[in-house]
């Protein structure tokens, strides 16, 4: 149950949705270069201060399969606060998680974690910290390239980036020729069989930004595959927000390895 609704949570942060919206459509201009397009996808980033939403997500691995109701409060770049319930009644567990410090605790087994962003890092299976994250659930590229370079790929109906970002890592990322939003981006393990692959099926506009509706994330590791997918109910945006948390007393300290 516990690594059940981190997973959840560590895919739930920051996605915004409130209304249905149909599918985009855009025409892929040759003429773009590999600088103009990262550049483009850097400036699309949401300008929002402050969120709070109504989610579903659900976890589905081989061993079992899991449906929670999510409240999510978030200040950009400061801090995301997320309180999970069990058919919207049952508490069940609450994140805190600011630019240095990953915190949460679990009312079933009576559990908490305090520290870093390792453990967060192991569940996705990919290297992260705050900003990652955030860029990760808002359809913005985790990583970028600091050395070497992408190629770029002119596709059918969106641009397609590949890039080494070092010995151990792949990246792909596909592009939206309508609002340079992600439409995909897969990480590698170079020489294992080990990804995590996000997609964002769906977009809607907010405060003349697009926002992913939904989002489809898989992770997979040697005989281990899970996959997670959210749903957003309602959102606010720029409205005043509080982070109530407190790890109760006589919950168990979770150790990592």
């Amino acid at each position: 149950m516990l690594k059940n609704i981190i997973y959840l949570f560590a895919v739930s942060l920051i996605l915004l949705g409130c209304k249905t919206s149909k599918p985009l459509s855009g025409k892929v201009s040759k003429d773009v270069s590999v600088r103009q397009l990262t550049k483009i996808h850097e400036k699309s980033f949401p300008a929002i201060k402050t969120l709070q939403a109504r989610l579903r997500g659900s976890y589905t691995s081989k061993e079992e399969s899991q449906s929670i109701a999510i409240s999510a409060r978030i200040e950009k770049d400061k801090a995301i606060w997320l309180s999970a319930k069990l058919a919207g009644i049952i508490p069940l567990a609450k994140v805190y998680i600011t630019p240095n410090r990953v915190q949460y605790y679990e009312k079933i087994d009576q559990t908490y974690f305090d520290g870093d962003f390792e453990l967060l890092s192991e569940w996705l299976n990919l290297p992260v910290d705050f900003d990652q994250v955030q860029n990760l659930l808002l359809g913005q590229a985790m990583l970028t390239v600091t050395k070497g370079k992408y190629d770029l790929l002119f596709q059918e109906k969106e641009y397609k980036l590949t890039a080494q970002l070092n010995a151990f890592l792949s990246q792909t990322l596909l592009i939206n020729p309508a609002h340079f939003r992600l439409n995909a981006q897969h990480y590698h393990k170079l020489g294992q069989a080990e990804s995590i692959r996000i997609n964002y099926p769906e977009y809607q506009k907010i405060n003349d930004f697009w926002f992913p509706k939904k989002i489809d994330i898989q992770a997979n590791k040697v005989n281990e595959n899970t996959q997670i997918e959210i749903d957003y109910r309602s959102i606010e945006v720029n409205k005043p927000v509080s982070f109530p948390f407190e790890i109760p007393k006589g919950y168990k300290a979770i150790e990592l390895p």
